[in-house]
């Protein structure tokens, strides 16, 4: 198959692409580069440096499925330049998506988010709850599946609504909970917490990288799909850090009050199993921090790297 991947160089499509390329598909990145290209080159592989708001600049011809991972990603960076988020988040899913259907494509994989519920008392958060977002960020994630559903009769359409993203990737993110606690520890000897009993789902990023593969393997299952498989409290994840390395916790009032457990029993029910633990995540960051192949970088961090961006 030849597929489409935006965003494919960053923190998930750095690790996606290669696991596209060995279960032999063709791969097509499209990319703005913003933070660098990490991908190994490859003969199935061709990248392309553009900009999706640009739609004359992304090729369709011969693609048979797109796996959409492009955004602004992460609440601050979104409030930065909501303009910017919205064009990039919202405007360029739906002409992609309206390029799709004029070019016959009739598969379409959408990385939504879970952060699209917004604050819920629930216990459990199910797929067929109100979203609420709040910010920038979270609202073009929902206008996205909206747009994106709208094209169901037309093609395969399926939305995955992922959990925080942890791990290791080529294109590392530093500025998401398990791997910024991590770092931290292993940076200063010490993790700082703010708030601490804020129940998070998270993801391991070859559990969700798997399933943009297992959804590729399987049209049949289409629509919304939650994707967290470990609820746990952040001061739970900073104690987890402490086992491995030495390092104090010092707990911060937060003004985050934010907590929720996404239940994910839809997708488990279609046969996707997830292989990888938050504490798997941890260990291997430690792994490849002792190494040498982790480094604490301004690039790391979403929007550390485009506040530095924008003032040049």
């Amino acid at each position: 198959m030849k597929v489409l991947v935006t965003g494919a160089c960053g923190y998930k499509g750095s690790v996606l692409v290669p696991k596209l390329l060995k279960a032999g598909h063709q791969v097509v990145g499209v990319d703005i580069m913003w933070f660098g290209n990490f991908l190994e080159p490859h003969p199935d592989l061709t990248i392309v440096s553009a900009d999706v708001r640009d739609k004359d600049l992304i090729d369709l011809t011969g693609i048979d499925a797109i796996i959409h991972l492009s955004s602004i990603a992460n609440d601050p960076c979104g409030d930065l330049n909501p303009k910017l988020t919205w064009e990039v988040s919202c405007l360029a899913t739906m002409e992609l998506a309206d390029k799709a259907k004029r070019h016959g494509i009739k598969r379409f994989i959408y990385a939504s988010s879970g952060s699209v519920y917004g604050v819920k008392e629930e216990q459990q958060v199910t797929e067929d709850l109100e979203l609420v977002p709040i910010s920038e960020y979270n609202k073009t994630k929902m206008c996205g599946e909206r747009i994106l559903l709208s094209y169901s009769d037309d093609m395969v359409v399926q939305i995955v609504r992922p959990a925080t993203v942890c791990g290791y990737s080529p294109r590392q993110r530093l500025d998401v909970s398990v791997n910024m606690l991590t770092m931290q520890a292993l940076l200063n000897g010490r993790i700082t917490v703010f708030g601490g009993d804020q129940t998070r789902p998270n993801i391991h990023i070859d559990d969700i990288t798997d399933l943009y593969l297992f959804l590729l393997d399987h049209p049949e299952h289409t629509g919304v799909y939650n994707a967290g498989f470990e609820n746990i409290s952040i001061l739970d994840i900073a104690k987890m850090v402490q086992k491995y390395v030495p390092a104090e916790i010092i707990v911060s009032e937060s003004n985050d009050p934010r907590s929720y457990r996404v239940n994910s029993d839809k997708l488990l029910a279609t046969g996707f199993k997830p292989t990888k633990t938050v504490e798997d995540a941890i260990k291997e960051l430690i792994g490849m921090y002792s190494q040498g192949k982790l480094t604490n970088e301004d690039r790391w961090y979403n929007l550390k790297w485009m506040e530095k961006a924008a003032a040049q």
